[in-house]
């Protein structure tokens, strides 16, 4: 095994929580909890100026292309947490017909509803992984929080009803030491409780370079806003172990979710290959299409734990930045899936 293997095989054990998936489970380390879902995508009329990739040249509602979905929760717990604070992630796969030689083609996305990662080097990634390994967690005394309000910090949390361990201790220390995770450990921790999977927004947080028809190479960052806006639980209302899939399958017989894909175009000065550091809010942004969540897949192994989605799964147009995150998530992507035993994606050109 060489380095670059091994590193891989750190990080995805680095990643695993003690209350996740036993090794014979065959699920993610992170995002385990999850549901598969089918639905369209429709480019807008703008979207193949900037990008000649094959899912932004259909415009057409009749011609759309079919895409598949996986929601899901961030941690690594094997236990449905839907009433708790969590990363949300949506995971997109173009299904983009065949080539030439009557091979499949495919674009996959993956996306989460924080801007910004939590590290920007791979091995600042390991580290990150390591310090958040979850930790014994219990109420803090109201005297603390006081003294921390006072101090202008944010009071930790209350532990959840059946809560004992959390990667908050340890998340804590690693931003006071560290200024790039500083913002998104402090999101993370304040997420909160989504609504619905259909009403949260989704960052690819990477930056990509997109080549449009006439050939201009633009370096963006991707994210999908949910067409009926943002919304969360409130704080007093009761924990639900088990709500999120149930919510999405009423939601979908009254009609598709649907999405906004959203474009920021990169300009001078912005740090292109860091997705630690978030782009500014006046950053220009194009809109690509819409995308239509429509059915709740009826088998969820096969449409849903069995895939294997990768971010550097990209077709012609969209090609990857230098961001070595990017590209450590290739490799460590691809270890999870063989150590989970999902089937090689027959679309990847990479």
């Amino acid at each position: 095994m060489n380095d670059e293997s091994n590193f891989y095989e750190q990080l995805v054990d680095a990643l695993k929580r003690p209350d996740g998936p036993a090794k014979e489970d065959k699920k993610r380390p992170v995002h385990t909890i999850g549901i598969g879902a089918s639905g369209s995508f429709v480019a807008s009329d703008v979207a193949s100026q900037f990008c000649k990739a094959g899912h932004f040249q259909r415009t057409s509602a009749k011609d759309p292309v079919p895409v598949t979905i996986r929601f899901s929760n961030g941690s690594g717990s094997a236990t449905q947490r839907d009433g708790w604070s969590d990363l949300r992630g949506m995971a997109i796969r173009f299904h983009l017909g065949k080539d030439g030689k009557g091979q499949e083609v495919a674009a996959d996305m993956l996306t989460m509803n924080l801007p910004e990662f939590f590290a920007p080097t791979k091995e600042d990634t390991l580290a990150f992984s390591l310090a958040v390994y979850p930790q014994r967690y219990q109420r803090e005394s109201p005297w603390k929080k006081f003294t921390q309000l006072l101090k202008l910090q944010v009071p930790r949390r209350n532990p959840y009803p059946g809560e004992t361990i959390s990667p908050i201790p340890g998340g804590t220390t690693y931003a006071n030491k560290h200024e790039f995770a500083q913002l998104s450990v402090f999101q993370d921790f304040a997420i909160g409780v989504p609504f619905s999977f259909a009403r949260q927004p989704y960052h690819a947080v990477h930056t990509f370079v997109v080549t449009g028809d006439d050939g201009t190479r633009r370096w963006v960052r991707f994210s999908w806003e949910p067409t009926i806006g943002v919304l969360n639980k409130k704080d007093s209302d009761p924990i639900e172990d088990d709500f999120l899939s149930g919510e999405l399958g009423r939601r979908l017989q009254n009609g598709p979710a649907k999405f906004s894909l959203m474009m920021a175009i990169g300009e001078a000065g912005d740090d292109l290959n860091n997705c630690a550091r978030a782009w500014s809010f006046h950053r220009r942004r194009v809109f690509m299409g819409t995308l239509s969540v429509e059915k709740i897949a009826e088998d969820q192994w096969l449409n849903n734990e069995h895939l294997s989605f990768n971010p550097c799964r990209v077709v012609e147009g969209i090609d990857l930045s230098d961001d070595p995150v990017l590209h450590v998530r290739r490799g460590t992507y691809e270890v999870s899936r063989l150590r989970r035993g999902a089937p090689l994606c027959p679309f990847s050109r990479s």
